[in-house]
């Protein structure tokens, strides 16, 4: 059977085959060929209970679809040529099946609702993926966080062993502008990586109330002429409600733009791990070491060994954020209520989801098999980054802190004069800068001590990073 174009009743000469081209569809509203026939299966139902069509034309109907609906879970369903879209094509499949009477399922419905219900549809149903892709690197980001607490004794997994820091947890430098600032529980990094995937996964999770909004029935933009019900057509579909309005039904891609602005939100945090980790694998840093399963080498230089992964999520990053501009780009230009444009709202999120669920899953096996280098990381840390403390010891004698922030300084910069550590000036070169110094300054360059002080909820201590680490599993284990 060779189909026709769904309007071509209007026009007396066939389509230009270029303008064709150009105006089909298929080949990427094709991925929603499942959602395409079980949004007809609903409407079927829903006409037949407005009278439209009688038991039997829906019996037969009904059964022409879910016959579909097997072939394409099956992998069996095919296109022509002549399909320009997947509302064509499963409408001329079921014309293959069973006859003319195919004609009537169309009736009092647009392609402008069924594209916008299939479209949704296909989001509630891809959302949950990349939900449970987000989670994984979540708990791969605690499990980290968890190993690197309190690190084995020697012999244990050298993943978490090599360097040394036996039964102690590691420490790492924490930078500001990528400059020293102060130490930190390299846990507490781990973990500063998870609150923003835990946003990420509420802005889905609320994306997906709004996508929860039926289309369907309001035909091409001023609604349905026959007696639908579209509360239960809603409730058929798995939608919490039908739409308000229908002129802003059938144009609405709020939820599209809504859902590339959370990819490129959550690429963005991917890239700012990949930024990071790229930096703590070079030599310069050496923090960490890549497994060779997540790391790739040069076609020249036998001894490199790239972090590629991590680059690759970096750059998608920004080819997440350019799906969202490109959309935005799009919708802002349009005066009324569907216009074709709109065909260029799936490809970006069909894009930006494969990208994401392609990523997720690298990035974190990557993280869990990485090998840590504790001394390496230890042996950054210098006096320096404990001038804060410093400034604590002073406000601890009574000298007030804006005050001990510039002895502080003094310090720093006589430090810096004499070519050395702070914790090699001696107590006469302090106590010319102060006298209010004594021989306990030196107990501040303890870095270990640092951490421990800083013990309010959310900081970098022990005690407050594993009750961050309770929490976080405590919230994981909710999720499965």
């Amino acid at each position: 059977m060779t189909s026709q174009p769904l309007w071509h009743g209007r026009f007396a000469n066939k389509t230009n085959p270029d303008a064709f081209a150009l105006n089909a569809s298929i080949s990427f509203d094709i991925l929603m060929a499942e959602q395409d026939v079980r949004g007809s299966i609903a409407w079927a139902e829903a006409i037949c209970k407005a009278d439209v069509l009688d038991e039997a034309e829906h019996t037969q109907i009904s059964a022409g679809l879910r016959q579909i609906l097997q072939e394409i879970r099956q992998d069996t369903f095919t296109v022509t040529p002549d399909d320009e879209d997947i509302h064509t094509a499963v409408e001329r499949r079921l014309g293959e099946i069973i006859g003319s009477l195919s004609g009537k399922l169309h009736t009092g419905r647009s392609r402008n609702d069924q594209v916008a219900t299939d479209f949704r549809l296909w989001m509630l149903d891809h959302i949950p993926a990349l939900d449970a892709a987000l989670v994984d690197l979540q708990s791969a980001l605690v499990e980290r966080a968890e190993r690197d607490l309190i690190l084995p004794p020697s012999g244990g997994d050298v993943r978490r062993t090599k360097g040394g820091n036996d039964g102690k947890p590691v420490i790492m430098p924490g930078y500001t502008h990528l400059q020293r600032a102060q130490p930190v529980l390299l846990s507490q990094w781990w973990l500063s990586h998870y609150p923003p995937l835990k946003r990420d996964q509420a802005r889905l999770s609320e994306l997906s109330r709004r996508v929860a909004v039926l289309p369907l029935g309001c035909g091409a933009l001023a609604g349905c002429p026959y007696p639908i019900d579209r509360v239960a057509l809603s409730e058929t579909l798995g939608f919490d409600e039908p739409a308000m309005n229908s002129l802003d039904a059938v144009s609405n891609r709020d939820f599209a733009a809504e859902f590339l602005f959370v990819a490129a939100m959550i690429g963005t945090h991917l890239s700012k791990i990949a930024e990071q980790v790229i930096l703590f694998t070079s030599a310069e840093f050496g923090f960490f070491e890549l497994d060779d399963v997540y790391s790739t080498g040069s076609s020249l230089m036998p001894q490199k060994k790239n972090a590629d992964p991590f680059e690759l999520t970096r750059g998608k990053a920004g080819t997440l954020l350019g799906y969202l501009t490109g959309l935005m780009a799009t919708l802002k230009g349009l005066p009324s209520t569907y216009d074709k444009d709109l065909q260029e709202d799936k490809l970006p999120v069909f894009a930006a989801f494969d990208t994401l669920t392609a990523m997720l899953p690298v990035i974190a096996g990557a993280l869990r098999t990485l090998t840590v280098k504790p001394a390496r990381m230890e042996a950054a840390i210098d006096a320096s980054m404990m001038a804060t403390d410093l400034a604590d010891y002073l406000v601890q004698r009574g000298v007030p802190f804006r005050e001990a922030h510039a002895i502080s300084g003094e310090v720093v910069r006589a430090g810096i004069d004499k070519q050395k550590p702070l914790n090699e000036l001696t107590l006469e070169e302090y106590q010319t800068i102060n006298e209010v110094f004594d021989e306990e300054v030196y107990a501040v360059y303890d870095a270990r001590e640092s951490i421990a002080k800083r013990a309010a909820i959310g900081g970098t201590a022990p005690d407050a990073v594993k009750a961050q680490i309770e929490r976080a599993k405590a919230e994981l284990k909710r999720e499965t």
